[in-house]
């Protein structure tokens, strides 16, 4: 019993200086990361998908706040036998701030701030597409060595104002706010892009990040 409860006395403060060293060393630390999405619905002959790619770059202001930004693309698509209905290319400029709290040895609990800036094309319809937003969200990060890490992350609240500016006709502005991400998005935005219910911000991120 001795030698059991001394092993795991050992392992206890081999993961509590691990998850120290970590967090002491990662001032002045670079990180990168990608978040991806992607979504399909498909009725009779009518395919609707949405694709996104934010790679993410940033750097540890002190051992437990990180700033960053992401520069990405998002295409959201309607496709049937008849040809393409929408296709929207999209521009993502997300500046963010994060900060760490160590849950146990090298799992750490992080909050996020986004402010998200998406602007493109319907090239259909040459709709002009502009949102701007703020996303609060939280996740957990566990470093499986110090220069790398798996993190999970899920939108807590989030605003966004989309305007769609049409060649012709007049400008339509959709406000949207949601708790966790359960706000409901606007039939006519919908409709214009054509896409799996394309919300511009994903609710749900996953991916691996590399410290350097």
């Amino acid at each position: 019993m001795k030698k059991i409860v001394a092993l795991i006395s050992i392992a206890l403060i081999s993961l509590t200086a691990k998850a120290q060293e970590v967090n002491q060393g990662l001032k002045g630390a670079w990180f990168a990361t990608s978040q991806f999405g992607y979504q399909q619905t498909k009725t009779a002959d009518v395919k609707n998908t949405s694709l996104s790619v934010l790679p993410i770059v940033g750097t540890f202001v002190t051992p437990s706040v990180a700033i960053g930004a992401g520069f990405g693309y998002m295409n959201i698509k309607s496709d049937s036998d008849k040809g393409t209905a929408a296709k929207t290319d999209l521009i993502v400029i997300e500046p963010l701030a994060r900060k760490y709290w160590n849950v146990a040895g090298s799992l750490y609990f992080f909050g996020q701030l986004a402010a998200p800036v998406i602007t493109g094309k319907e090239k259909q319809s040459d709709l002009k597409v502009t949102q701007y937003g703020v996303s609060l969200s939280g996740g957990f990060d566990y470093f499986v060595t110090k220069n790398f890490s798996v993190e999970f992350s899920y939108d807590l609240a989030n605003f966004t104002s989309t305007t769609l500016d049409p060649k012709t006709g007049e400008k339509t502005t959709v406000t949207n706010f949601g708790l966790a991400h359960v706000a409901s998005v606007d039939p006519f935005y919908n409709s214009a892009l054509g896409g799996s219910s394309p919300n511009l911000t994903s609710p749900l991120s996953f991916g691996f990040k590399f410290i350097f």
